[in-house]
């Protein structure tokens, strides 16, 4: 198993993950132990109040935390999350959102990394996430 290139994540994400392919989202960088991802803006991402919706947020994370993975381990299909949690701490306005994903720890079946959600326009940390990815077994 071994690193990923940004080409073939972004192949990936076209290929085989429709949603986030929909909304644009793009890897930047991917290295052994970190990832940066980012989501362009569009107006049909503003919720009442004219903030950027949370599941757009959260997709990104989970995107990013992706990257981290097969940054890691390779290209594995079946390397799918097991456990996320976002927190929300700023209003983002209208702009793009870039997720930094860096890996806490990686073990034979389990990967666990961090993501730093931050608005494009003003490098504000708009969201905070932790997640665990689970690899599975190698035939």
């Amino acid at each position: 198993m071994g690193e990923i290139t940004v080409e073939r994540f972004n192949q990936i994400i076209c290929d085989e993950l429709p949603l986030a392919d929909e909304m644009g989202i793009l890897a930047d960088t991917i290295s052994n132990g970190g990832a940066i991802v980012r989501l362009p803006f569009r107006k049909n991402m503003i919720r009442p109040g004219g903030t950027i919706a949370g599941p757009f947020m959260m997709a990104l994370a989970d995107v990013a935390m992706y990257a981290v993975v097969l940054g890691v381990i390779g290209e594995v299909q079946l390397a799918v999350t097991t456990s996320f949690n976002i927190n929300f701490l700023h209003r983002p306005l209208p702009a793009d959102l870039i997720a930094q994903g860096k890996l806490l720890k990686a073990g034979k079946r389990l990967v666990v990394s961090d993501v730093e959600v931050h608005s494009a326009n003003n490098k504000q940390i708009v969201a905070h996430a932790t997640g665990t990815y689970s690899i599975p077994p190698q035939s």
